[in-house]
């Protein structure tokens, strides 16, 4: 005997059934997608809404100093007999340290006599693996200081107002409040700013770096060659350094 055969209506309601089933699926499929692209996309932009609503906070005020011929990121006469180049990053407790109680006496002792001339090169790694780059938006803005020929003062109020690593220090909102509190002209650093304008000469600097050997801030180099690899030189390291490297 011969198994009965649905009947017609039959097999179009189990076609209409698996259909309906199909197009459930598909719809499950489209809307897991959907979800997690949404979920992906929320995580990629909230650390910006974040910032974007964060609060300025207190601005730590510096004093400008009086500095040897500031010309961009470099201090003294270029045609100095000895070179010094310090890669720095500003989220960089290290290279605050640095800043606050070695640079001083390279400026006053050597740059200012006419030995060395001093040049600051971007060096921003800390926030590789963040989504808000503060260290990227700082070497963003002070470029931008420096095109008003500012940059020192800015690297000085970068470093007087570290508080950690992507700890909010650095909001694009607080780097602009810094520029304004330094009295910059706004139009100018708000377009620069806003426009990444100096993004190659930072690529630059960091590329340099690395292929010098910098794997870490601060790393200063006399001459080309770096003092005290893989620690903070003290003054007396660099100093050493320098007066090797005078001319005989």
């Amino acid at each position: 005997m011969s198994k009965k055969q649905p009947s017609v209506s039959k097999r179009q309601e189990l076609r209409e059934q698996r259909q309906r089933k199909q197009r459930t699926r598909r719809w499950l499929i489209i809307g897991g997608v959907t979800i997690a692209a949404l979920v992906l996309v929320g995580l990629l932009i909230l650390p910006s809404i974040q910032q974007a609503a964060a609060p300025v906070g207190t601005v730590v005020q510096i004093t400008p100093r009086s500095l040897p011929n500031p010309q961009g990121t470099n201090l003294g006469d270029p045609n100095a007999p000895v070179k010094i180049v310090v890669y720095e990053d500003f989220q960089c407790p290290s290279c605050r340290n640095y800043t606050e109680t070695i640079e001083p006496q390279i400026i006053q002792n050597d740059v200012a006599t006419g030995k060395v001339y001093y040049q600051f090169k971007q060096f921003p790694f800390i926030d590789t693996n963040s989504t808000t780059k503060e260290s990227h938006q700082a070497a963003n803005a002070s470029m931008c200081a420096a095109a008003q020929n500012r940059f020192w003062d800015y690297h000085d109020m970068l470093f007087a107002n570290q508080t950690g690593e992507n700890q909010g220090a650095f909001t694009n909102k607080r780097l602009v409040a810094f520029a304004q509190d330094l009295g910059l002209n706004m139009n100018e650093f708000n377009t620069c700013f806003q426009n990444n304008t100096y993004k190659d000469q930072i690529d630059k600097d960091y590329a340099e770096g690395q292929a010098a050997g910098v794997n870490g801030t601060p790393s200063v180099f006399v001459d080309g060659k770096i003092v005290s690899p893989g620690y903070i030189p003290t003054y007396d390291q660099i100093q050493q350094a320098i007066d090797a490297a005078m001319p005989k």
